[in-house]
């Protein structure tokens, strides 16, 4: 059946960098339509960390657009792959998990998901399914599927190399476990980052051995982070989470670069492409604001974006505070001669999570009380029932006497 491009395939290849190959998912495409049967879409997910960003979310979305074209999701857990660790992007071996974390990770990553994929949609598997069930035999056959020389072809593997680092044996077996995976489910097509691209092409190489018509393989940009320079990680400090409050949504997208929006909106909204112009022709200004609204009414409702939005007018417009204020009491244990150490107080208060990191907000000038900046981390606040400590431009808390 010849091949004819609708809206539907439009989405689901937009903001991609690699389609390996287009003719090939052209033609499946087509298959698909005349036998009126769904695509298996393919994306695996190693819980290595319970917390999603939204830098996480573009290979979700994509895959949420094939679930609006029709097609079915095949999410994979992969509580085996991420007890050996993705070496993909890295210049050093990943830290082990155990399986029970992986799992407890596992449950917190699939509610997030659950955001954004339409779950009655989605088959759910989980690769310990098929690995658990592997000998050891198994296991040397599988390895016997590749090279060590095809291996070192890969960029992260060859540079470190090169420089004398260490590769585990563990980790070369990592792309064999993902390439058998889209065996095991007989993906059509499987998404990743670009990170993935060696992993995802072996699948292929090993869908070819069993006899199976091979999977296409798209790959997708990784997100930058708020910076606008690094790719979008907690580790960096630039990242946007999907379970972040409303007014941190709203207030983080709002600090990124003007140049980052396309991104944004191309791989993190599920705004149309011609929507998608219409907002980047307007000005900066107003664009960011549509794209913070967009982002916060995704993970958390229309009703939640137009609290955030207001609540941002509030601070940073209109100079004022935000309508409603988290209250926190401080009992007599904090208080000495009617003062609290600030480092304490901004620690117990829940806006920093170690005496170190509350010590360089103060240092930076992040903390004030009642608007005034604090100078000094070692300075003792005279504590006032109602004064308004501020951390950074969004946390506020509102200080009582317990």
């Amino acid at each position: 059946m010849a091949f004819v491009e609708d809206d539907a395939f439009k989405e689901v290849t937009r903001g991609t960098v690699t389609v390996d190959t287009l003719e090939e998912l052209q033609k499946k495409w087509a298959s698909s339509q005349s036998k009126s049967k769904p695509l298996r879409v393919k994306l695996g997910v190693d819980p290595t960390n319970p917390q999603l960003h939204i830098g996480h979310a573009v290979p979700l979305r994509k895959l949420r657009q094939f679930q609006d074209a029709g097609h079915l999701a095949v999410l994979i857990i992969g509580d085996y792959t991420a007890c050996v660790g993705d070496p993909s992007g890295r210049d050093k071996t990943r830290p082990t998990l155990t399986h029970d974390q992986v799992r407890e990770n596992a449950e917190s990553y699939l509610e997030q998901a659950w955001k954004i994929l339409d779950q009655e949609k989605t088959e759910l598997r989980w690769n310990g399914d098929w690995f658990r069930e592997m000998s050891f035999l198994d296991v040397i056959a599988l390895c016997g599927r590749t090279t060590v020389a095809r291996q070192l072809e890969r960029d992260d593997f060859q540079k470190r190399f090169s420089g004398g680092l260490p590769i585990n044996l563990h980790e070369f077996i990592y792309p064999l476990m993902q390439a058998w995976d889209s065996v095991q489910v007989q993906a059509d097509v499987e998404l990743g980052g670009t990170d993935q691209t060696f992993n995802l092409l072996l699948g292929r190489d090993l869908m070819r051995q069993e006899g199976l018509d091979a999977q296409v393989c798209m790959t997708l940009p990784l997100l930058v982070g708020t910076d606008g320079s690094r790719k979008m990680s907690k580790t960096y400090g630039n990242s946007i989470g999907i379970s972040d409050s409303p007014e941190d949504i709203f207030g983080k997208t709002m600090s990124i670069p003007d140049e980052a929006m396309r991104d944004y909106f191309t791989l993190g909204t599920d705004l149309s492409l011609s929507e998608i112009e219409d907002r980047l022709a307007s000005s900066p200004r107003e664009c960011k604001g549509f794209l913070a609204k967009t982002m916060v009414r995704l993970y958390h409702g229309e009703t939640a974006a137009e609290a955030a939005e207001q609540n941002f007018v509030n601070i940073f417009a209109k100079g004022g505070l935000p309508d409603d204020i988290e209250e926190f009491s401080v009992g007599g244990d904090l208080i000495e001669d009617g003062k609290v150490w600030i480092v304490k107080l901004v620690v117990e208060a829940g806006m920093a999570p170690s005496n170190n990191e509350a010590r360089r907000n103060v240092q930076a000038g992040g903390v004030r009380i009642d608007d005034v900046k604090v100078p000094d981390a070692d300075d003792k606040i005279e504590i006032k029932d109602g004064m308004i400590l501020r951390v950074g431009k969004r946390k506020f808390r509102k200080i009582r006497l317990g």
